[in-house]
Parts: C-alpha cells; sequence; structure tokens
C-alpha cells in the first residue's frame, strides 16, 4: 500500500537513541463487536515492531467510546475522551456499532462522525490493492481513493447543527446536500498531492449530467486545481460509468477523488475488488491530526468468536505512522508502519488468512504470525 498524503506534513527530526526518547502519545479507542479483538492485538503487533527496531516507544491512551462508554456514562463519546483526543495527534478508532445502541441514540451523529467533525478530519484515505495470497477480482488493482469527509451528500456531516434531514409530513422525506469551494479544494490538493507520490494520474469523480451545480461546483474546483500539478494526469467521470470501469479494469485507475457519498461507496466497491474489504483500510486526516479506522464495521455477528480479520485495521495504523512520521510524529515510526504492512503482506502469501479471504487461520492465530513476522524481520 502507498502512503497517504499528508496534509500540512512536514519533516520532523529523531534526536537521542531509542531507549531514551520520550514515548510518542496515540489514542486507542477500542470501540464495540470485532473491535475488543482487532484492536489490543493491533497496538500489541505495533509495539512489537517499534522494539525490534528500536524505534521511538508509544504510550498508548486509552479512552472511552462506544457501547461500554454509552453505558457508563451516557454518552457513547464522552466529552473526556474528546478532550483528550484534542491533546493528541493521533488516534486508532476501533470499529462500531451504532446501530444497535438505543433508540433515543439513532438519530444523532454516529460515534466516529462526531469525532471526524470535532476535529475537521476532511481527507479519508482509502486505498485499494490486492495482497498477495487473496483471490481477488481484480487481482492487478493498486488505487486509492480520496474522499471529501465533511459535506457533500450525507447530511449527518454537512450541517452545523442536526443531521440535515427533515420529513415536513410523514410521506415526504428530505436532505441537504452542501458542497463548498473550500472543501472542494483541500480535498482535491490532497489527491494530487498523492497522486505525485504515485503513478500520477488523479480520476475526478462526478455527475453532473444530473446534479449540476453541486457535483459541478466540486469537479471544477478540482479540475482548477489540476492546473497547479501539471505533471500529473487528470480525467473525470460520471461516478455511474466509473463503477462499471471499476469492476471491468480497475487496475488502470490510480487516484479517485470524490465527495463523501461517491467516495464511500467507491471505497467499499474497490476494497472488494481488491479482495476483501476485511483487508481494506483507511486513515481520516486534518492538517493536524490523523485517525486510523479500518473501513469495514463491527461485525456483531462473528464478535467474540475470534473470526475477524485484523487486516485493514493492521494497515490503516500502519498507514497513520507513515503519516506521522511526515508530520507531526517520530520519523522513525515510518520504518515502524513499513515493517506492520510488510509482516501483514508476508503472513497472508504464506497462506496464513481468516475465512473471509479463504483461509483457516483465527483472529489469534493471524495475529500471531504476523507478529512473529515482525519480530523476525523479512
Amino acid at each position: 500500500m502507498t502512503s497517504a498524503a499528508h496534509p500540512g506534513a512536514s519533516q520532523s527530526d529523531e534526536s537521542g537513541a531509542g531507549s531514551r526518547r520520550a514515548p510518542h502519545r496515540i489514542g486507542v479507542l477500542h470501540g464495540d463487536g470485532i473491535g475488543t479483538e482487532i484492536v489490543p492485538g493491533t497496538v500489541q503487533i505495533v509495539d512489537a515492531a517499534v522494539q525490534a527496531l528500536g524505534a521511538t516507544p508509544v504510550e498508548w491512551v486509552e479512552l472511552p467510546f462506544g457501547r461500554a462508554a454509552l453505558d457508563e456514562f451516557g454518552d457513547a463519546v464522552p466529552p473526556r475522551t474528546l478532550s483528550a483526543l484534542a491533546e493528541l495527534d493521533a488516534w486508532v478508532l476501533g470499529p462500531h456499532d451504532s446501530a444497535s445502541y438505543p433508540e433515543e441514540t439513532r438519530g444523532q451523529l454516529t460515534p466516529g462522525g462526531r469525532i471526524r467533525k470535532e476535529f475537521d478530519l476532511y481527507a479519508n484515505i482509502r486505498p485499494a490493492r490486492a495482497l498477495p495470497g487473496v483471490r481477488a477480482t481484480s487481482p492487478d488493482m493498486d488505487l486509492v481513493v480520496v474522499r471529501e469527509n465533511t459535506e457533500g451528500f450525507y447530511a449527518d456531516r454537512n450541517m452545523a447543527v442536526g443531521s440535515g434531514e427533515f420529513m415536513p409530513t410523514p410521506d415526504v422525506a428530505l436532505a441537504v446536500a452542501v458542497f463548498t469551494r473550500r472543501a472542494c479544494e483541500r480535498i482535491a490538493e490532497q489527491a494530487f498531492a498523492l497522486a505525485e507520490t504515485r503513478r500520477r494520474h488523479v480520476t475526478v469523480v462526478h455527475k453532473t449530467n444530473v446534479l449540476r451545480l453541486t457535483t459541478g461546483l466540486f469537479k471544477d474546483v478540482c479540475m482548477e486545481v489540476a492546473e497547479r500539478h501539471p505533471d500529473v494526469e487528470v480525467d473525470h467521470e460520471h461516478i455511474d460509468a466509473l463503477t462499471a470501469k471499476l469492476v471491468r479494469s480497475g487496475e488502470t485507475f490510480d487516484v479517485l477523488v470524490a465527495e463523501n457519498m461517491f467516495g464511500d461507496i467507491l471505497s467499499d466497491l474497490t476494497g472488494e475488488l481488491a479482495g476483501s474489504l476485511g483487508t481494506a483500510p483507511s486513515i481520516n486526516a486534518s492538517d493536524t491530526k490523523v485517525m486510523a479506522q479500518a473501513a469495514h464495521g463491527a461485525a456483531p455477528d462473528i464478535a467474540g468468536r475470534n473470526r475477524a480479520n485484523p487486516t485493514a485495521l493492521l494497515l490503516s495504523v500502519a498507514a497513520m505512522l507513515e503519516h506521522l512520521a511526515a508530520g507531526p510524529g517520530p520519523a522513525d515510526h515510518a520504518r515502524v508502519g513499513e515493517r506492520i504492512r510488510a509482516a501483514v503482506e508476508a503472513t497472508i502469501a504464506s497462506g496464513v488468512g481468516t475465512a473471509d479471504i479463504g483461509g483457516l487461520a483465527s483472529t489469534s492465530e493471524f495475529l500471531e504470525t504476523v507478529d512473529a513476522h515482525v519480530v523476525r524481520g523479512l
């Protein structure tokens, strides 16, 4: 997986020997369902990679979040959690299952949505690449969906107060879509900056034949940004035509930039085309903070059964560490991210995989094998 663009990043310096470095603080929010199975194992693997490389240690800051926090504090994202996150550069967000929360909470922002909104995590970077050893519909796919994460067609993210959905009568439902030049421009800059580190090709996703004003603004601003990146080839596609082309020839695409609903749908599609949503990582970033979050949900149907695939979260955390290394975090965490990614790929290539990718390994067996590769190196 190619590392993501880094909003507002500048290279930080390493100083002192590994044993004398102050630990870098990273938040941990375990979440619900399979989150309580895959997050602790991911944390342990990061620690193993740090130790194996003699890199700057991590101080993990565990924070209440999800159903457990709702039951204890009456809030899935308590104020104490938000206050603590404000003091951190990065955190790991476990999968959560707000659909199962009490009825009175379901009209509110999702817990993850509240965090994204609170910290303006506007860039959702979702790579899709087939991993060796995974049967994929598009085995040569290697692309990244760059998704605008704060407005567009998702009503829970584009309103200052409330969900943005309305029912003037029981038989009529309305939703507000918001597109602003500022949001379109900054996500386009992220897409083109990322493309400059990859194969230098950006595809702008829109639906201007129907949504001429909203997606028209998105397309126009992206094309304006393209003029500032002359070394990057740019084209544009209607969302519906693009889905067909991805199924037929996904390997021909490099970076896709889209508003949030289109980006959400496309990243699920490309994740599955690359093998499984269980292997689909993502980070959410602002100019100062980054959150690792697997693209999949809490999978309550397999929770507690030792069957979950930790790959997506492991790769998300690897991308988060690389992002930190290019910005406010320790520079040596880039090597930690690379070590984890290589260990995950070596594990799967060796035939050790969970059921969703055709393997027989349990969650714990998979994590143990990754850990062994991290410790031994390749």
